[in-house]
């Protein structure tokens, strides 16, 4: 998805719960297991990280916590009180993965994307978006977990960055075009 994209599906979400849940998986490129299996104490605000523990092949690690989610997860916090799974379902223990595909899939609707993005669709765009901006493709691999850099090639493809820095050969010819 564009930043326009991920901009008008965060945008059309109300619910302070679903904000949050969805926010946090963009600003931190967070699988939806990642967001349903987090911790109260998994955030650490004083680092300005988020430990990701037991992730894909059951291995922990650690993103960064955007500034602007930490002020968002106060207030979650504050509204909502979480006692161990930092986000709670509606009838208490772990929100499920069905539940927040679906929230997913609501944002998507109202924000009009007809594009057939999922829910790792924004786990796919923070990382093209940090390639965009210049994010080295080394960090951006450890930041998402992978092992192989060739899975983390794949998230980025061909990003806008990619194809403004390419110069055709034909543009260092000494020839005429008139």
């Amino acid at each position: 998805m564009s930043e326009e994209q991920v901009a008008d599906l965060l945008n059309s979400i109300d619910n302070l719960k679903h904000k949050t849940m969805i926010y946090l998986a963009y600003s931190a490129g967070l699988r939806v297991s990642e967001v349903i299996n987090l911790k109260v104490q998994h955030i650490h605000s004083a680092r300005m990280v988020i430990n990701i523990k037991g992730a894909k092949g059951k291995k922990d690690r650690t993103v960064k916590l955007s500034e602007g989610i930490l002020v968002l997860l106060r207030k979650y916090y504050q509204t909502y009180k979480p006692k161990e799974w930092l986000f709670e379902g509606q009838y208490g223990g772990q929100y499920s993965d069905r539940s927040l595909q679906a929230v997913f899939q609501r944002a998507k609707q109202q924000s009009k994307i007809k594009s057939d993005v999922s829910f790792h669709s924004l786990r796919h765009s923070y990382a093209t978006h940090l390639h965009e901006r210049g994010t080295d493709i080394k960090l951006i691999q450890e930041l998402l977990g992978h092992n192989d850099i060739k899975t983390t090639l794949r998230y980025t493809h061909v990003s806008q960055r990619t194809l403004e820095h390419i110069k055709s050969p034909f543009d260092d010819l000494n020839i005429e075009n008139d």
